[in-house]
């Protein structure tokens, strides 16, 4: 039966489609086998950025600042979790979450939302600077920004200014 099937075989004319055709259908075989995965990629890690809304460059001892912060993945993973830490670097006073507890110098505390307020208020009459950093539970690159309030005082160099009384005013009849 072997030598049936040899011989069968050498009779078999190789033509050039039969050549081609044959090693078409074994790179096609081995294409299927190895392409397909069991393994499904989700991407869980997004970048992101923080947006500030703008706020005063100035602040006196007892005075608060709010700051308002917006988180935007460029990705949507539900299961990203954000955390906030501070570190100051120059004066005295303490920055809390509005609807959320004090900060801890250097402490990470669990953001409930993508949108977000800190307060903060100046202890000191000095100059303030902190730095914020914003990261999320995947360890991507963290976001960091510099706060920075100098200090004012109560006299704004002496000048005065006293509006004009300017009389009664008639209109112009046409």
């Amino acid at each position: 039966m072997t030598s049936n099937l040899i011989s069968r075989i050498g009779a078999i004319r190789v033509t050039p489609s039969r050549f081609f055709g044959f090693w078409l259908v074994v790179a096609a075989v081995l294409l299927a086998l190895t392409s397909c995965s069991d393994d499904l990629d989700v991407q869980q890690s997004y970048p992101f950025t923080v947006e500030v809304m703008p706020f005063g460059d100035k602040i006196t001892k007892g005075e608060t600042v709010e700051l308002r912060f917006e988180i935007k993945p460029e990705g949507n993973y539900k299961n990203t979790l954000y955390t906030i830490r501070y570190f100051q670097y120059d004066g005295e006073g303490t920055l809390k979450l509005v609807d959320g507890p004090v900060l801890v110098n250097n402490d990470r505390v669990l953001l409930e939302s993508k949108t977000f307020r800190l307060n903060y208020t100046a202890n000191s009459s000095d100059a303030h600077k902190f730095l914020v950093v914003v990261e999320d539970n995947f360890g991507s690159t963290p976001w960091e920004q510099t706060f920075e309030f100098n200090g004012k005082s109560t006299d704004d160099g002496g000048i005065n200014v006293q509006p004009i009384n300017p009389g009664i005013i008639t209109p112009i009849s046409r």
